[in-house]
């Protein structure tokens, strides 16, 4: 199998935010500040210090802003250069000449398996990189890049973990089970990439206490490495009891029938969908750049 090259990155951002009530009504949730960027930001960025050029958003109605802050305003750049203050702008602007973005819409809330069927057009046959839109990982290298290395050498799926011993939390995420090998051994370790990189052999959403993951890996950030296999499977995923779709159950499909790995990767993990886990979010930033 050649070499394939990832250049195209999804990330969804149709849910409706409801836990933000009510700033959420009328902004995208994704758009909430953490410091003096919108959460979304962070993704986009790095996915581009990743090497990604091409990002499709699938959206939903009241999710205009995410588009409007991705695109140029030439005007407001120009009154901004006039008051001595381009420099706050300049990151965006420069993020916005590196990438190119685009947009589609996920007609009704039916999960984030469905949102990725809305962007299989765009990719058409070739590998991607997805996330979601709500996940900020701090990290000295993009987790998108770390993954991106061991699919660049095993060329399937990927996906990025954490390891953690709280059985408690592990059942708040969805949950990796690894292969043993012949020698007992659940994981390799790379010289390179430092941690370990394990062969899936099935991922749960949000086990019951009893039945986490032993080697105590979640999916933390959402942060995977897709070929086109996934569409055949995703296309035919069955609805949960609540009518969605999920791509980790379809994740967990393709584990059963190819190689798939996931790569613990280094960094740390913040979750921003609830009020308290994006005030944790915005501290940890606040301290990192000195200001408090």
């Amino acid at each position: 199998m050649s070499k394939q090259t990832v250049k195209k990155g999804v990330i969804t951002v149709a849910g409706l935010g409801t836990r933000f009530l009510p700033a959420t009504k009328a902004m995208p949730k994704e758009m909430l500040p953490v410091l003096d960027k919108p959460v979304v930001q962070y993704i986009v960025e790095e996915m581009a210090a990743s090497g990604i050029t091409e990002i499709i958003f699938v959206t939903s109605s009241q999710k205009r802003a995410i588009e409007d802050h991705f695109d140029r305003n030439h005007d407001f750049e120009f009154f901004l250069k006039k008051k001595g203050k381009y420099d706050k702008i300049a990151p965006l602007v420069a993020l916005t000449k590196k990438v190119r973005f685009f947009y589609t819409r996920q007609s009704s809330p039916k999960g984030n398996g469905d949102a990725l069927l809305c962007a299989r057009e765009f990719l058409g046959d070739e590998p991607f990189a997805f996330s979601d839109g709500d996940s900020i990982i701090d990290s000295k290298t993009p987790v998108v890049k770390q993954i991106l290395k061991v699919f660049e050498k095993h060329n399937t799926t990927v996906i990025g973990v954490q390891r953690i011993s709280d059985k408690q939390i592990m059942t708040k995420y969805g949950n990796v089970y690894a292969k043993e090998t012949r020698n007992g051994k659940q994981g390799t370790r790379n010289k390179e990439q430092g941690t370990r990189i394990y062969q899936v052999e099935k991922i749960v959403e949000k086990p019951d206490i009893n039945h986490v993951s032993p080697h105590g890996l979640i999916v933390g950030g959402m942060r995977y490495i897709f070929t086109k296999d996934i569409w055949p499977i995703l296309a035919r995923q069955k609805p949960s009891r609540s009518g969605e779709v999920w791509v980790a159950d379809a994740a967990n499909t393709l584990a059963k029938r190819q190689p798939f790995y996931a790569y613990e990767y280094e960094g740390t993990y913040f979750d921003t969908g609830d009020k308290v886990a994006l005030l944790k979010t915005a501290m940890h930033f606040a301290e990192k750049e000195g200001l408090l």
